[in-house]
């Protein structure tokens, strides 16, 4: 018997390996529409690297740097490799976007040319790409030493996502389709992959993915709800209003900040799902002639103790970032009604909360769908996780 599901379970991996890959694949090729913007024609996307700069036409008034910085650049790659040119560095007296250059730095730049006269140089920012792969490889390296096969599926999950936010999510949105609809579409296809790497096929797969979908849609419905009522625009999400300038004034940014509601809890709602999934089916497999009924409250008595942690994640996931702006408001000595009032706080509040209300959801809901499908007189022995 162990044999068997030892067989079964090399079986499964290698299953939605080989579908994960065929997705990744699928994703890389499929064209957002999008690739080929006006803004990037006739120009050419290189690295340089900073040989000299003149820092003279920079005017500094405090903190604040604007005007310009004249770069001496080589050219590491593309048309003009090998060259020595000069390159502007714009400042805009923003220290949130402005950089400035120092001898041996690495710049991406985007030079305007006509053949092989160049027009302009713009550096775009420090390069930073080589550093970015070096990290994701070290966290893959680590995640397949200490996971083993279930840290390669994470990879493959985690790729998946990446590439379905980038490749369809994104685009849809920019084509006018509707968020909400789009967003839980996109959030249940992911959820079923995701889950379907953890357990294979197996009814586990579709008690979690029923769970965690229940949970969603309840936030989904909430969101709606509250945002309307909490008067909030999709304007407080940030460069929102950058996007409307670039001419999609079109775009419904409220219905995009409902969406990202229920998308940004998916992830906590699947990771509570799958544990109380794998902690029922655990319970059934020690006690095969278990009920429903009694299946169901244990798995309700697991979720309550991971909702205490789970909520407090959403928490500080949502917050981390607001840490300056609520620096200000204690320097400013504000007052708390007026900063829990305040439009982007709110949203900050709605999107915490109703995330977390969704978790609150799934635990039942995750409960509810094992003690239906995984005892005994309803699914028979399942394969140990």
């Amino acid at each position: 018997m162990k044999i068997l599901s030892f067989l079964k379970r090399q079986n499964s991996v290698l299953l939605t390996t080989i579908i994960g890959l065929i997705i990744i694949g699928i994703l890389i090729c499929l064209p957002t529409g999008y690739e080929d913007a006006l803004i990037y024609k006739g120009t050419e996307r290189a690295v340089g690297k900073v040989v000299e700069t003149n820092n003279s036409a920079i005017i500094t008034s405090g903190l604040i740097q604007s005007g310009e910085q004249i770069c001496t650049l080589e050219i590491e790659g593309g048309l003009f490799k090998g060259k020595t040119l000069e390159g502007v560095n714009f400042l805009s007296g923003s220290l949130e976007k402005d950089k400035i250059f120092k001898a041996g730095d690495r710049a991406l730049l985007t030079i305007s040319h006509d053949g092989d006269n160049i027009k302009s140089i713009i550096i775009s920012d420090h390069y930073r790409l080589d550093k970015e792969i070096i990290l994701l490889i070290i966290f893959a390296l680590f995640l397949v030493i200490f996971a083993g096969k279930i840290g390669f599926q994470a990879i493959l999950s985690f790729l998946i996502t990446v590439l379905m936010i980038w490749k369809v999510l994104v685009p849809c949105y920019l084509k006018g389709y509707s968020p909400v609809w789009v967003g839980i579409g996109i959030t249940a296809l992911l959820t079923a992959i995701i889950i379907f790497f953890v357990y294979g096929p197996d009814k586990r797969t579709v008690t979690a993915v029923s769970g965690s979908l229940l949970g969603v849609g309840t936030t989904c419905i909430l969101g709606i709800l509250f945002t309307d009522l909490f008067k909030i625009h999709g304007a407080v999400m940030s460069s929102s209003e950058s996007l409307l300038y670039s001419g999609y004034q079109n775009l419904n940014l409220t219905s995009i900040f409902m969406a990202s509601i229920f998308i940004g809890a998916s992830g906590a709602m699947m990771d509570l799902s799958v544990d109380i999934t794998s902690a029922v089916s655990e319970v059934v497999m020690k006690k095969p002639d278990i009920g429903p009924g009694e299946a169901m409250l244990s798995g309700i008595r697991v979720g309550r103790a991971a909702m205490g942690t789970m909520t407090t994640t959403l928490l500080l996931a949502y917050s981390g970032g607001y840490i300056s702006l609520l620096m200000v408001f204690m320097a400013q000595g504000t007052p708390v009604d007026h900063i829990l009032n305040y439009k982007y706080v709110a949203a900050e509040v709605l999107e915490t909360v109703v995330g977390s209300f969704g978790l609150v959801t799934v635990a039942p809901f995750t409960a509810l769908m094992a003690g239906l499908l995984l005892t005994k007189k309803n699914s028979g022995k399942e394969t140990e996780k």
